[in-house]
This record gives structure tokens, sequence and C-alpha cells, in this order.
């Protein structure tokens, strides 16, 4: 950034070379001239009258440039000062969002260390539940188990009887006719006869 004293200091060293070099020109001239014999009070007056003009034209050239130019550095500097002020702007902008965006990754880590827990506490409690019916339905299935084997032997046992029975019938009818003659049955019906009499 060019300040303003260091436009006025270049322009001041312009202006003493430019007159150095003025005078060095004058100092020619008269030395070029000196074959004329020109009157020395003459040629002096000569080269002040140059050197004035010169300084007036250095001056208003000064004075009419010094304005635009201080106006433009001035401007310039004012954009670069405004350029560094939206450039810490946006450092401190991008340093709180660093900043929050930091903390919303905490956050967000300590948010899936918490899923993380809560899934497993979740997977334990429906492993407790899924073996808890299991054995629900295992004593259940073993219950009835246990009912239908009662059953089956019941109905075992009422079919072996049945089939007892059966046997027993069939085996006393054939002792019955094995062993009942004529003279059996002749006498029992005498005792039934003798029994209905004893009623009537």
């Amino acid at each position: 950034m060019i300040s303003l004293h260091a436009v006025k200091k270049y322009a001041a060293t312009c202006l003493v070379g430019v007159s150095l070099a003025a005078l060095s020109a004058g100092v020619a001239f008269a030395a070029a001239d000196g074959a004329q014999h020109v009157d020395s009070g003459v040629l002096l007056k000569d080269f002040l009258y140059r050197l004035f003009n010169f300084a007036i034209l250095v001056g208003g050239l000064a004075y009419f440039v010094a304005k635009p130019l201080k106006s433009a550095l001035v401007g310039r500097r004012e954009g670069i000062e405004e350029e560094l002020k939206n450039a810490r702007e946006a450092a401190e902008s991008a340093e709180q969002r660093f900043a929050e965006y930091d903390v919303k990754l905490t956050r967000a880590e300590e948010e899936i260390e918490q899923i993380k827990i809560d899934i497993r506490e979740e997977a334990e409690l429906e492993k407790q539940r899924i073996i808890a019916e299991a054995e629900k339905m295992a004593a259940k299935i073993k219950e009835d188990s246990g009912k239908t084997a009662e059953n089956e032997i019941a109905k075992a046992r009422l079919v072996l009887r049945q089939e007892a029975a059966e046997l027993a019938v069939e085996l006393a009818r054939n002792m019955l006719k094995d062993s009942f003659n004529r003279d059996d049955q002749a006498r029992l019906v005498e005792e039934y006869k003798l029994k209905v009499g004893e009623l009537h």
C-alpha cells in the first residue's frame, strides 16, 4: 500500500531531478552560445525565466495530478482496508463455523455411541424375550405331549379292558358250553320255576 507521504516525497524528488536537468541544459546552452559572446546577464535572465516557467508547469501538474492521485490512493487504501476487514470477518466466520461443526461432530459421535449402546440393550432384551417365549413354548409342548400321552394311554387301557371283557365273556361261554350238559339245564330250569313260584 503506497502512502500519500511517499507520493509527495517521490514528486519532490522528481521535481528536483527535473530542475537539475534543466539547470544543466541551461548551462550547456549558455556554454554553446558563448562563442557568440552574448551577454551573461541576458542568459541568466533567460535561464531563470525558463526555470520559472518549468517550476510553474511542474507545480501546475503537481496541483492537478496530486488531487486525483491522492483520491485514487485514498480509494485504494480504503478498498484494501475494506478487503482486509472482510478477510478478517471471513476468517472469524470460518473459525466460528469450524467450532460449530466441531461441536456438532463431537455430539454426533456421542449420539452414535449412545445409539450403539441402545441397540445392544434392545438386542439383549429381544434375545431374553425370544428365549422366554421359546421356554414357554417348550413347556407347553411338553405339557401337551404329556396330556396326549395320557390320553393315548387311557384309550389303550379302555381298548385293553374291552378286549379283556370280550375275551372273558368268550372264555366263559366256551367254558359253559364245554361243562354245561342236559342235566345241568334241566336242574337250572327247575330252580328257576321254584324261584318264580315263590315270587307268586
